[in-house]
């Protein structure tokens, strides 16, 4: 029934309330001669539209019943319209913009509906006034039509903030399908990498498992060695299997995955792409990497660099790339440009799959802009050389 609103404008409700039942408060107690129980009946006409002006936001539904109390209170006491109801046109508003279905139709109804009450209630406080006479009719009419159009004015404006909500929303929504659809594509692929990974250490294992059964009789040492070939390959491919947290995936690539080796290549290419490059590897890797800590720093630097080709403003990209003992940092720094408003979610897709890789490997990844560069931080996790 309530709205979740934020603090601050659950404050700002609540003291625009009161400032109105300030303001209304004087005017409705100087027009209350003719009213019966002119003070008291002024005080509850106002303190039952502050209240309803209040809740608008919070509870349209709400809000609409203690308007229409209101009301109905007002014509019990013979009061004729006045400041106080100034209230009721934004209740309407607060119906059609933030009401449920239903509310949104209540609100319609209660224009309609409010500009016959008033055509009739006002008729009905002029003394010796028929509204059904002919020579009435036009006056009746035109009250109705400038009630209605009163009414219905401000149910209209409503209605349009809450079709402007609901696009925003449907935007939102569409933004977060098209991130999950980019995550979820990122992930099919890295557990396409993975699965040439682990079968190449499989495959080892399988020949050395073989032969270490056929040279266990003539040469013991030969098992030896195959064995211990067998617990560093396994160790190493259920490393890359963690890697993979959990996976699901529907189909399978063919061909040989990117390395580190294939770095110069990666940068040959962005540089025959007219990129001031360049590239800072220090310290040196110890070893042989895991290959899937590799596949992910070749994902990550040809994203990274992808998005410098294509968003960035001219000018040298700088690669760091830094082999440590227990981990490998990343650092791609390049002039971020102006990119026109069509490129984001291009842009927003591959900073999702940077980093839905680098957090399946284990690791972290940072992306933004900094001083007039777009920079690209990762960080991820190696153990032991292979």
């Amino acid at each position: 029934m309530f709205r979740p609103l934020k603090p601050y404008q659950i404050v700002v409700d609540v003291v625009v309330a009161g400032l109105f039942a300030l303001m209304a408060l004087p005017y409705e107690l100087v027009t209350s001669s003719a009213a019966a129980f002119g003070t008291v009946s002024a005080t509850f006409l106002v303190l039952s539209m502050a209240i309803a002006l209040a809740l608008r936001r919070a509870s349209p539904a709400l809000a609409l019943g203690v308007a229409w109390a209101g009301a109905i209170l007002q014509m019990g006491f013979l009061r004729t319209p006045g400041f106080a109801d100034i209230a009721i046109f934004a209740v309407l508003y607060a119906t059609a913009a933030y009401g449920s279905r239903r509310v949104f139709w209540a609100g319609l109804a209660s224009s309609i509906l409010g500009a016959v009450v008033i055509t009739v209630y006002v008729f009905g406080l002029l003394p010796g006034v028929n509204i059904l006479s002919w020579s009435n009719l036009p006056t009746a009419v035109a009250l109705l039509i400038a009630a209605a159009f009163g009414l219905g004015l401000w149910w209209t404006l409503g209605a349009l903030v809450r079709t402007g909500i609901r696009a925003r929303e449907n935007r939102q929504a569409q933004r977060a399908a098209e991130a999950e659809t980019a995550a979820e594509q990122e992930r099919v692929r890295i557990a396409r990498d993975m699965h040439d990974v682990v079968a190449h250490s499989l495959a080892v294992v399988i020949a050395q498992a073989d032969g270490a059964r056929y040279a266990a009789a003539a040469d013991p040492q030969a098992a030896t060695t195959a064995l211990a070939t067998i617990s560093t390959t396994a160790r190493s491919a259920l490393a890359d299997v963690r890697l993979l947290l959990t996976q699901l995936r529907h189909s399978q690539g063919e061909g040989p995955q990117p390395t580190i080796a294939d770095l110069e290549e990666l940068y040959a290419q962005v540089r025959s792409a007219g990129v001031n490059l360049r590239v800072d590897v220090d310290p040196v890797p110890p070893g042989a990497p895991p290959a899937a800590i590799q596949l992910a720093v070749y994902r990550i630097l040809q994203e990274a660099l992808t998005n410098a080709l294509r968003h960035g403003a001219g000018g040298a990209v700088t690669v760091k790339l830094a082999w440590h003992p227990d981990r490998v940092t990343i650092l791609v720094d390049n002039p971020a440009g102006d990119a026109p408003a069509t490129d984001e979610p291009a842009r927003g897709h591959g900073l999702i799959g940077m980093r839905e890789r680098a957090l399946l490997a284990g690791g972290t990844l940072d992306a933004g802009r900094e001083n007039g560069a777009f920079v690209v931080r990762a960080s991820l996790p190696i153990g032991g050389a292979a």
